[in-house]
């Protein structure tokens, strides 16, 4: 295989880079500690023991008791064992959902639609908030599942989830939310989201992929979606992915040591992007919002598709997104704008610029001057084939 070229990262909302140090906690687990941690011998002790540290860091990052941390294989997983899992021990009613969740929820609510639920989207705001009215009128429908997610990983939009959660316990909804973007990069704290249920993942904070968790009340009942051998409390079966459960609690040990620091640079990072970026006529997607996460901007150049700006800057050096990473190969608006309610050819302009810690603000500089550039010649090229 060919070496790729050296790109600036401007991605991390997609995923992050391994830290080395957690790399380093992961190695022996990779090499000679290759105990399965259901064994009774020394090997399986030490893998046992390992799960279980991690378990206390992970919980430790949000503020709970290590019994309330499920490990799952990623945030797809965890999102999965809510909706289902909390769905299993119920008759169908109605499961309320955001207009703007990632489709790991989106896809097994549906599912629940077609064995007999009713599917409830919330509206949101053209600021990609939650709409204040439709939440009304959704709490008076007596929802018996509700999940809305903490920031959404396009446009970093963060929502006033704590003040939610009580009134939707209050109408007898079970509630969850998807804290995967959330994590590392604002305070996240179970008991004040007053939730019932919380996803997150490892790669979203410098961990490694595939390792996740579900933090969940000690009174949820929950079913499992993965029979098996009985791990994980018996709600999550499957041999554990030592290595990787180990490299998310060192992950949220780091996170949660540079968490006030890392915010503050992010956003200073993150202003003077933006203003380079209003000075080139771009629109700014859930700019107006009361709260965004501080590494994430969404934005769009009039006329100029995000698909090829981001094949462009790419080319230029810089690693940009589009959207969810998971659905990046879809050429349709983004369901999060359209949502939103912007216009669908302003929408299939966007490209995300997700910040992390190794960049700069020469990098940001450099990527504002790449951008020109790359908008001019995708002018250039539209003007040529008029």
């Amino acid at each position: 295989m060919a070496p790729l070229h050296c790109s600036v990262y401007f991605d991390h909302n997609a995923t992050t880079p391994l830290d080395p140090r957690v790399l380093e906690v992961m190695l022996p687990f990779l090499r000679e500690q290759c105990g399965n941690a259901s064994s009774r011998h020394e090997l399986g002790t030490v893998a046992r023991q390992a799960i279980d540290r991690a378990r206390e860091q992970v919980a430790a990052a949000v503020g709970v008791q290590a019994v309330q941390v499920v490990f799952t294989s990623g945030g797809t997983e965890a999102n999965n064992l809510f909706i289902r899992g909390a769905a299993a021990g119920l008759k169908p009613g109605r499961i309320t959902i955001s207009a703007i969740e990632h489709p790991c929820v989106v896809g097994p609510a549906q599912d629940l639609q077609r064995q007999g639920w009713n599917l409830r989207r919330l509206k949101v705001t053209r600021d990609g908030v939650l709409d204040a009215a439709d939440i009304e009128h959704a709490l008076a429908e007596k929802p018996l599942l509700w999940s809305a997610m903490l920031a959404n990983n396009e446009t970093g939009v963060v929502q006033d989830i704590a003040a939610i959660a009580g009134r939707a316990r209050d109408a007898g909804a079970v509630v969850h939310s998807d804290a995967v973007q959330a994590l590392g990069k604002i305070a996240v704290d179970f008991r004040a989201l007053n939730v019932q249920a919380l996803t997150l993942s490892a790669h979203k904070i410098g961990g490694p992929k595939g390792a996740g968790a579900l933090v969940i009340d000690k009174r949820l009942d929950l079913r499992a979606v993965l029979a098996g051998g009985g791990q994980e409390r018996g709600l999550r079966g499957g041999t554990e992915n030592v290595p990787a459960i180990v490299g998310f609690g060192a992950a949220c040990d780091i996170a949660m040591s540079r968490l006030s620091g890392r915010a503050a640079r992010m956003i200073a990072l993150r202003e003077r992007l933006e203003r380079g970026l209003h000075s080139q006529g771009a629109v700014i997607f859930g700019e107006a919002a009361a709260l965004r996460l501080p590494n994430t901007t969404y934005f769009a150049l009039h006329g100029i598709h995000g698909e090829a700006l981001v094949i462009g800057l790419d080319k230029a050096g810089y690693a940009t997104g589009s959207g969810a990473a998971c659905s990046s190969s879809n050429d349709a608006p983004s369901s999060t704008l359209l949502a939103m309610g912007i216009e669908p050819e302003l929408a299939r302009g966007a490209v995300r610029i997700s910040l992390g810690e190794g960049n700069s603000v020469e990098q940001v500089d450099g990527f504002l001057q790449a951008l020109a550039a790359v908008a001019k010649r995708l002018r250039g090229l539209q003007a040529v084939a008029v």
